[in-house]
């Protein structure tokens, strides 16, 4: 695609196509809801629908409406995804400023190397935090991702006998202040033997599977 802003204008148009797949696949979109949900003038969203079909992303048929191609649909999930991925980020940062406005800014600075980074180091989340579904990554990723991820685990998923350093901890600042009343916080080392234990005291920590999977560990053994 092209480079610039207008790039980023492009990767808005087919995320917002993606959005309409989500919620049915085989829906062809008028360009006028399109435009609504931009927020733009019908007369611009044609313009783009039409060069974005030139381009191979849309079928576009007029009065009718588009849908994603294979290469759009490709592309729309892949700017969907990291999207979602900044949102998660960002909900476990001091930050105070729009969510979702500052996710849309970005979105457009991951590339395919901070893709596999951010999902390896958040946990490769299957989820946003409004719960909705992260897309997962582009198959060429997916080697990637699973090489990096060699020796990181969730706490929920540790073995008897393994034992890790938290590294990231995807909860809410309510479910967080709760877990570190028990001493349980980034840094910690947690051994598992049946049960979870702090390696630093030996308390056994009584955490139910929702918070325990939300634990991303560095493996030490």
């Amino acid at each position: 695609m092209s480079t610039g802003h207008f790039q980023e204008f492009e990767d808005e148009y087919l995320e917002t196509m993606y959005e309409f797949y989500e919620k049915d696949p085989n829906l062809r979109v008028r360009t006028g809801s399109l435009a609504e949900s931009l927020k733009i003038s019908p007369a611009s969203a044609t313009e783009m629908v039409q060069r974005l079909a030139s381009k191979g992303f849309l079928d576009y048929i007029p009065y009718k409406g588009s849908s994603l191609t294979a290469k759009g649909l490709e592309h729309g999930k892949m700017m969907k995804r990291r999207h979602r991925l900044a949102e998660v980020l960002l909900e476990h940062l001091p930050f105070d400023g729009n969510q979702h406005e500052t996710a849309c800014r970005l979105e457009h600075a991951i590339d395919d190397d901070l893709d596999v980074a951010l999902s390896v180091y958040l946990g490769n989340p299957e989820l946003d935090p409004s719960g909705r579904d992260i897309p997962d990554i582009r198959t060429e990723l997916s080697e990637r991702l699973k090489s990096k991820s060699i020796g990181i685990r969730k706490m929920s998923d540790m073995n008897r006998g393994e034992s890790g350093k938290v590294s990231f901890i995807s909860l809410s600042h309510e479910e967080i202040e709760i877990i570190s009343q028990l001493g349980l916080e980034v840094g910690s080392e947690i051994f598992f033997d049946g049960e979870f234990k702090l390696q630093s005291t030996n308390r056994i920590l009584k955490i139910d599977e929702s918070l325990s999977s939300n634990i991303v560990l560095h493996l030490l053994n």
